[in-house]
């Protein structure tokens, strides 16, 4: 069964709370693992690698927290994904090379499924290329944070 991880999860739970933040507000990521009973120390870790992918700035002080640094109408969940887990892959063998390069699958060249998996990993991500922070947070939330 296909499933966010965790950390995407968390990923997209704090970018759709920053997303719904009014214009100047931040959220710490105390503030986000709180308000939905997550663990702080991975919330803090997703937060640093949006921030390390640009998605989110970090404003450091006394009411410090993070905002979004994109309209959620630029921010697919495709990259989202990336930015807190790596490249997506549906199967170990779309991640590229042979197992004589140092790939991880060996039974690649002879398997298969290898082209319909490949195929279907193509279109997932094209798809969640398609949907859009905007998408999740809603339409009149969206409107209200470009």
């Amino acid at each position: 069964m296909l499933a966010l991880t965790k950390k995407s999860g968390y990923g997209l739970i704090a970018m759709t709370r920053l997303a719904q933040l009014p214009d100047g507000d931040v959220a710490s990521a105390r503030e986000i693992a709180d308000e939905f009973d997550l663990p702080v120390s991975l919330m803090m870790n997703v937060l640093k690698d949006l921030a390390a992918a640009g998605y989110v700035e970090g404003v450091r002080g006394a009411r410090g927290g993070y905002r979004l640094l994109r309209s959620p109408e630029d921010v697919s969940l495709a990259d989202l994904i990336a930015a807190v887990e790596g490249p997506i892959r549906l199967a170990e063998c779309v991640a590229g090379g042979r197992p004589r390069d140092g790939g991880v699958c060996r039974i690649v060249d002879r398997c298969p499924i290898a082209g319909p998996v490949h195929r279907v990993h193509r279109k997932l991500q094209d798809f969640l290329r398609q949907v859009t922070l905007a998408e999740i947070v809603g339409p009149e939330t969206a409107a209200r944070t470009a």
